[in-house]
């Protein structure tokens, strides 16, 4: 398998798809809400997908909650947003940790019977005041120890669902001033270690995906995605993080170059996945046929990600979770 995640362009796997995803086979496929119409056509796809990608290729999805879905009512359950459970929290923090839980497992739940392995939440990025509205309530709040502990719980109910959570977006998003979908944030202060608490915190979950932003008192030149000193000496280090590492989505505004060339620079940084969600064909070959086979401990490292979501997988009643959320939340 190589050492990207790709995306299709649309809700139907084409023929050319096809033939790239067998030729040049990914370490996994993200689907988004153009890959998305309702449950039957959703259910094709996935199986078409199988039918073509290696076994241990994964299947991901952006299912945060509130505004990130790509499963939507009316044939999926609205969730609500992270700011929302953070609120809950402030006032009860038994009941904000519980609803966080209950929140991830149901989503989870909703994830794996669509099909899915991935889910790319939770945000573990802080929730500050004056900073881009790209987070905004995707965040628990701003105070690092509640971040931390409901991203936790939230990953926990997503673990007991059987998904893989992804913890993102190391070392950090609050901070930016500007939606790096669009351009290139930069995160001036040397005082990052409120950032990074929460993903201290979160150090044992089996995925992280990296922030396309320059730090500079760490990195002058190089975002966090492409930066081999960040990799090694923060996200590795500092956070101590061990599990899969995968890029933010190498497609966004804050990075520059051929898709091929930023895929390379972020694993000869030290992530073991590139991700590039597009959904361009021409963009995805040229990624595919650029990047290297899986390294040994990326292998090693996704396979450990399988096994903590197997082993900690439960039955879950969702009609008697949903009710116990909803009771929570109107409280």
């Amino acid at each position: 398998m190589r050492a990207a995640i790709v995306g299709l362009a649309g809700p139907v796997l084409a023929p050319d798809e096809i033939v790239l995803l067998r030729e040049q086979p990914p370490a996994g496929v993200i689907l988004f809400a153009r890959n998305i119409e309702a449950p039957n056509q959703l259910a094709r796809l996935m199986d078409a997908l199988r039918q073509v990608l290696p076994p241990e290729s994964v299947l991901m999805i952006d299912q945060e909650g509130g505004r990130v879905a790509r499963l939507r009512p009316p044939h999926w359950p609205a969730h609500p947003p992270a700011a929302a459970l953070g609120r809950l929290y402030g006032k009860d923090r038994a009941a904000g940790m519980r609803a966080a839980w209950l929140t991830g497992a149901l989503i989870g739940t909703m994830c794996g019977e669509a099909g899915f392995d991935v889910v790319a939440a939770p945000v573990l990025d802080l929730g500050l005041p004056g900073a881009d509205a790209a987070i905004g309530d995707r965040a628990f709040g701003p105070d690092p120890r509640m971040v931390g502990r409901l991203g936790r719980s939230f990953a926990e109910g997503l673990l007991a669902s059987g998904r893989q959570p992804v913890m993102k977006h190391v070392p950090g998003h609050g901070r930016a001033m500007v939606d790096s979908h669009r351009a290139l944030p930069r995160v001036e202060t040397a005082h990052l270690g409120a950032d990074l608490a929460p993903f201290v915190y979160n150090a044992g979950l089996p995925w992280a995906m990296t922030a396309h932003i320059l730090y500079p008192h760490w990195d002058a030149e190089r975002p966090a995605t492409l930066s081999e000193t960040i990799i090694r000496e923060i996200v590795r280090g500092r956070v101590g993080f061990t599990g899969v590492l995968v890029t933010d989505d190498l497609a966004m505004g804050a990075l520059t170059g051929p898709p091929e060339a930023r895929a390379m620079a972020a694993l000869a940084a030290g992530a073991d996945l590139a991700l590039y969600c597009a959904g361009q064909g021409k963009a995805n070959e040229a990624v595919l046929r650029a990047v290297p086979e899986i390294t040994p401990p990326a292998a090693a490292r996704l396979a450990r990600a399988r096994a903590m979501a197997a082993a900690a997988r439960t039955e879950l009643d969702v009609a008697a979770l949903a009710a116990e959320r909803a009771r929570l939340l109107s409280a």
